[in-house]
């Protein structure tokens, strides 16, 4: 299987992609985990795996996600399903919950998550804060299924609700999203990879802040004194949203940096 797997490097690094990605596709293609395969590399491959590995090639190159392709993402130590038409978790939301996870709340915070997706966000924040309340709103019928048999699979108690922005909750300690935050012309530019997803979950107005905008007003009816608003942004627009969180009247308003030195996560707080 060595050979098959060089030749698939060779392929994945001309047309630009990471060679680490063949490793994944002949261990889906042969049906073995990535360990087993490696132990297996200097036998031949297993009846029917050349060709299969061929045709995960092929979809690959032509754009198809790599996370789609083998049905599961892992978000912050967890294991997500994922499928076409539903936001891939990203690392850069990784960046999100350690920022969730900083902040002073209270001992059995209420938390909510806008626009969950495959549900990363409010299962993170559940897995390491068992005591929370967790809630999370999604209008996507695709994506709560799969939010939901995410929770079901990983035995934590999430409260999802098919709903827009904050759904109608009060009296929340955190609401933290992962909106969709692109301006409409990069869809242009766009990568071939994003055609795959949702782009209603990639999209939001000329500046991206089309979702940002009406879930802030929502946020500050929705969170009680002290509480805060996480979101992640594009470093081209998050701070002019900054600026009009302060017009609102949030507080403690700060423009972070994700792990690449990009300003990319807003946080603010609602006055105590």
């Amino acid at each position: 299987m060595i050979r098959l797997l060089r030749e698939l490097e060779r392929e994945l690094e001309g047309a630009g992609l990471p060679k680490g990605e063949a490793l994944d596709l002949l261990a889906l293609a042969a049906g073995l985990p990535r360990k087993a395969l490696l132990l297996r590399l200097s036998e031949p491959p297993p009846p029917g795996a050349e060709a299969r590995a061929r045709e995960l090639l092929k979809r690959r190159l032509s754009g198809y996600p790599l996370q789609y392709l083998l049905g599961e993402v892992a978000f912050f130590g967890l294991p997500l399903k994922v499928a076409e038409g539903v936001l891939i978790p990203r690392p850069e939301t990784e960046g999100l919950v350690e920022l969730a996870l900083s902040l002073p709340l209270p001992p059995r915070p209420r938390v909510l998550d806008v626009g969950t997706g495959t549900g990363a966000i409010a299962l993170a924040l559940k897995r390491h804060l068992p005591e929370a309340e967790v809630h999370a709103t999604e209008v996507d019928p695709r994506a709560l299924a799969l939010a939901e048999e995410n929770a079901r699979r990983l035995g934590l108690p999430v409260h999802f609700l098919k709903a827009p922005l904050t759904g109608g909750l009060r009296g929340l300690d955190l609401v933290v999203s992962n909106p969709p935050y692109l301006p409409e012309a990069y869809r242009e530019v766009a990568p071939k990879e994003l055609a795959f997803e949702n782009p209603l979950a990639l999209y939001a107005g000329p500046e991206g802040l089309d979702v940002a905008r009406p879930l802030a007003g929502e946020a500050w009816e929705a969170l009680r004194p002290g509480g805060f608003l996480l979101l992640e942004l594009a470093p081209e627009n998050v701070g002019l949203m900054a600026e009009e969180l302060g017009a609102m009247g949030f507080q403690e308003v700060a423009v972070l940096r994700d792990l690449l030195g990009r300003e990319r996560y807003l946080r603010a707080r609602r006055p105590p």
